[in-house]
Parts: C-alpha cells; structure tokens; sequence
C-alpha cells in the first residue's frame, strides 16, 4: 500500500517554467527541451493522464497552435513559429515522426492554410516537413457523458484522433487576455479544434463567461490534449485575444495538466486564478488541478536556479511575475450582493468600434454569431461645414480612416450583442475595444469585486 507521502505526491500536477527571453531559434528550441526533460521525457509525458490510447513513434501526433488570425509574430496574436518549430524539432528528435498541424482561425473569412501563412507557421511546417491535416471540413463527435454540451462539430483531423481512440493532439498555445474569459491559454486554446463558423454559433448558445468554460471543459474532456507549451516569451495584455499589447514575460510553460498550467500562468501575471471561468470549469470537470497545493513548479533556466528546483507559486509570482500585467483583475459581480443584480445591466462590459481605426472590411459582421447580427455596417454621414451651396447641412459622404477612404463603419446593437467578443477577437485593424461604465469603474476600485 502506497504511504500517504506518495499518495499526496500523486496529487500534483507538474508545470515546468524555462526562461526565455527571445525567439532566437538555438534559445527556443533550448527552452522548449528543457521544459520536456523537466517533465520527464516525452515517454513519461505520453503515460501521463487518462487519455486513451498508447502513444508510440507510429502514432499521429497534431500539433494545434493558436491560429487566431493572419498577424505578424511580433503582434503576438498567435503562437510564435519558433516556438511551434522547437517543439516539433523536439518531438522528431525523439522519434515522432507521424506528425500534423492545424487550428481553425477565428476569422471565417480566412482558410487554414492562408491563416498559417500569415503567421509564419505554414513556412515553418514546410521546412520540418509536416504536412497540414485537415481543419477546413469537419463532423459532429457525440459526448453524452458532457455537462454542457453533448456533441461538437469537430475538425475533421481531431475528429480522427478522438473516434479511433489513437495519437494525440499537442497543444501549443499562447499567453494572452481575453475579454469573455479573462485569460486564454491551454484550456481555451481547444476551441480551435471545433471547425469554423460552429465556433461562433457556440457562442450564441452558451452566453455566459460560466456557461462558455463549461463547454470548453466538455470539449478538452473529449479532446484530451496529451502535452500543453505555452509561448510566454512575449505574450499579450490588454485588449486581447487579437487587439491588445505585446509584453515580455519571457518563459516557456509545459504540462500534462492544462488547469494547472492556466493557474500558473495567472500567477505570473498576478490575477486570483478563481476569478477565470475555464479555470474553475475544467478544475470542477475532472481535468486538472487549480489549487497552489496540487501544483508542483519546476523550474529551469533561472538565474541563481538549478535547473529542476521546485518553488511555491507565490514565491514564483513575487520573483518571475509582473503584478503589472494588463489584465482585467475585478471579481465578478453575480452574487456578490443583492444590488448588484439590480444593477448588473449598468456595470456590464461592452465592446466599442473605434471610428478612426474602422475600415468597414465587415469581418465583424461576418463573425457575429447572433441571429440578425448585433453589429453591422452603416452608411457613414459627415457634416460638410461652410459649403456656400448647402450652409451647415448633412450629407453623405467619405471619412478618412489612417488615411483609407471610407464610406461605411460597423455599429453596434445592443439590445441584441450577447457580450461574446467574436467581433473584437477577430477584427484586423483593432477597431474594436471594450469599455467600462463609469459605475462599474467607481465599484471595482472601491470593493475590487
């Protein structure tokens, strides 16, 4: 009978932490197989968890990064192909050679393949010789045993791995904010195994931050990634997961446990991991552990570190953090009190179109997964000031937006937006931002709820 020592040890869950500090390759590819051999090798990864199926140098491995739209790395929208390039290296070294890659982006209007080149992963990928699968086409994967959902339109690549019960996905994610779950990391980052417009259409039906991570846990339940990298080198704050601002975290983050890589992952940028809904989702579901006692930190690459040193999370986000980190940092407001649920129209977030960035390109329209479209493009009316023939009257005309002419800008209706951000995520001129009531402001910096 095992001691109660072991036993207790069997109960945590291991994040490696690799310094990283740019996206030189011999630098990434160091951190990402040192993050590798801290979790004990590739062989002791595959045995890890409860996915099914046996993992062996024959079985099909798909590397998913984060595709969420054509950016240039340096934006840090999706994950850096430096990144994506050392992990497969790792894994081909290692003998895995039956390898894939692919996401689906949250532009519908894009393909895989002209997403993955935007990002600069298709060229990466070409260079390794691992061929794309297929993310464009996709079929319904039943999951009775779901708490949210009972079945998924998945990619047709994933839906392969998860019918035959064979190989595995790796999931290469990216540090960011999110405005519907706060964060998005290595839970949220298996929304890109659904296949495309269902993603928006599962946001009309699970509204709600809560009832959304919910799903999502459904949906890494059935999935059931076998390793997740996180790219932190430079991730990104503020009005994430496509519009906000690049920052150095510099570090690598591996797991078999996506809640506890999540929870690691908040305590670096010191926010209170029971504020994000995938967190508590997903921890509540069986998928991983959220709580500092079950989580063991390894640590490698650090200065005045040994390379395998364990710290304790606080201690880690007091030295390795950034208590600066633009990240939305409020607690939640359902529940708190009784006049918050009379007022919870008044402090709710909404997203905002800023006229002077809008180029009335109409992806946001094309994104909206509401029923008529909460958001869509208007005719623009310019006031003509002194015209002698017309005096001070309205008429239609053109507006100058960064310099490119425009005739029409997307506007919002409210009584119908469903506060899900599709629109924000995926909007390529970060025209679209969020914005706080004045309530909301004045509640947050006296209760900090």
């Amino acid at each position: 009978m095992a001691s109660g020592n072991n036993m207790q040890e069997r109960k945590k869950s291991t994040v490696a932490v690799v310094k990283c500090i740019s996206y030189n390759r011999g630098e990434v590819e160091e951190a990402v197989a040192k993050a590798i051999e801290l979790l004990g090798g590739f062989e002791v990864i595959f045995r890890a968890g409860d996915a099914p199926g046996e993992i062996t140098a024959r079985s099909k491995l798909v590397l998913k990064p984060n595709l969420l739209g054509r950016a240039a790395p340096d934006k840090a929208v999706t994950t850096h192909p430096e990144v994506f390039r050392a992990v497969g290296k790792a894994l081909q070294t290692a003998g895995y050679n039956n390898l894939t890659y692919g996401d689906s982006p949250g532009n519908p209007m894009h393909s895989v393949e002209r997403t993955a080149e935007g990002c600069g992963i298709k060229e990466v990928a070409e260079e390794l010789g691992i061929p794309p699968g297929d993310f464009e086409k996709g079929r319904r994967v039943d999951f009775p045993e779901g708490r949210a959902a009972k079945n998924f339109i998945l990619c047709n690549e994933i839906a392969d791995i998860v019918e035959r019960g064979e190989g595995g996905v790796i999931n290469i994610c990216k540090m960011k904010t999110h405005q519907l779950e706060r964060i998005t990391g290595a839970v949220k980052n298996s929304y890109g195994c659904i296949q495309g417009i269902n993603k928006a259409a599962f946001h009309a039906v699970f509204e709600t931050p809560e009832h959304f991570a919910r799903m999502l846990a459904d949906l890494n339940r059935l999935v059931r990634p076998r390793l997740h990298i996180m790219d932190g080198i430079v991730a990104m704050e503020g009005n994430g997961p496509g519009s906000g601002d690049p920052k150095h975290m510099d570090v690598i983050l591996a797991s078999t446990d996506p809640v506890a890589l999540d929870t690691v992952f908040c305590h670096l940028i010191h926010l209170d991991a029971e504020y994000v809904p995938t967190n508590k989702a997903a921890a509540d579901a069986g998928l991983g552990f959220a709580s500092d006692e079950n989580i063991r930190v390894v640590l490698g690459n650090m200065p005045m570190r040994k390379d395998g040193d364990t710290i304790h999370l606080d201690d880690m986000a007091n030295r390795y953090g950034d208590e600066n980190f633009n990240v939305q940092r409020a607690g939640g407001y359902r529940g708190k009190f009784r006049i918050m649920r009379l007022v919870g129209k008044f402090v709710r977030k909404k997203p905002i179109v800023l006229e002077n960035k809008c180029v009335g390109c109409g992806v946001c329209e094309e994104a909206c997964p509401v029923e008529g479209k909460a958001i869509k493009l208007k005719p623009i009316i310019t006031k003509i000031m002194g015209e002698s023939s017309k005096g001070a009257g309205a008429a239609r005309g053109l507006m100058q937006t960064e310099g490119v002419p425009v005739n029409r800008v997307a506007m919002y209706n409210y009584r119908k937006c469903i506060r899900c951000y599709c629109c924000q995520e995926v909007c390529p001129r970060k025209a679209i931002s969020v914005k706080k009531s004045l309530l909301a402001k004045i509640i947050d910096r006296r209760w900090k709820m």
